[in-house]
């Protein structure tokens, strides 16, 4: 399975140990960004990650900035597309099951 993983600049350091967790359980990883901690505007990354998903290029992906809803928002916006912020396992699961 290939996950993509985007966030801002305020989420790029949990991007990164999101990455490197995933690449170690095994996970295919598409990086869209960001790159480093400058400032960008969040809603181009989670968009990005909403439309690998709903294009087939990913089965799921992660999103991340600095309170985790902005970047949902903007995934969201892509047709088909259902992304929620989640902070622990059981949110998590509860968001594939019933959402």
């Amino acid at each position: 399975m290939t996950i993509a993983v985007a966030a801002d600049h305020a989420g790029f350091r949990y991007k990164e140990r999101i990455k490197q967790s995933l690449e170690a359980a095994g996970f295919g990883v598409l990086d869209l960004g960001t790159y480093d901690e400058r400032p960008v505007d969040y809603p181009d990354f989670g968009y990005a990650a909403g439309l690998a998903v709903s294009s087939g290029q990913v089965e799921r992906a992660i999103v991340v900035c600095g309170s985790s809803i902005g970047i949902s928002i903007a995934a969201n916006k892509v047709p088909g597309v259902r992304c929620a912020p989640v902070a622990d396992v059981a949110v998590t699961e509860l968001s594939r099951r019933h959402n």
